[in-house]
């Protein structure tokens, strides 16, 4: 006869678990809170950009253009990380634990990381092409 010399573990009492319906349905609440969220500032900006495009006006010189273009080329990268980010926090809320939905979450925070990155770095590459130009 075999004893083992570990003591019997009291066990504890778990936290009862929701019903799934009522688990998912607070998943879809929340999914749809930072959805609308972040809907909502994205077209919190349209104004914004339809008050400055009144009218079209030739740009005087190509560092206008350049300028210009790096403006607007910051502005799309971060719209794209923050649309990212946001999806990946979606993700992750959805996941449920999925160890396979948890790293496509984290795929979208890394992507979310490198558009923050290249929106942050975009004025310095520019500066960097126009030496090289020589312009």
């Amino acid at each position: 006869m075999h004893h083992s010399s570990h003591p019997a573990r009291p066990e504890t009492p778990q936290p009862p678990v929701p019903a799934p319906s009522a688990h998912r349905a607070r998943r879809r609440r929340l999914a749809t809170l930072i959805c609308s969220t972040a809907s909502a500032a994205f077209l919190g900006a349209a104004p914004a950009l339809a008050a400055t495009s009144g009218q079209y006006q030739a740009a005087a010189d190509i560092p206008t253009v350049i300028s210009n273009v790096t403006g607007w080329l910051i502005g799309i990268l971060a719209v794209l990380a923050t649309l990212m980010l946001t999806i990946g926090g979606v993700r992750y809320v959805l996941a449920a634990g999925d160890p396979a939905e948890v790293e496509k979450a984290k795929t979208c925070f890394k992507s979310a990381a490198m558009g923050y990155c290249l929106a942050v770095l975009a004025p310095v590459v520019v500066t960097v092409l126009k030496g090289l130009v020589g312009g």
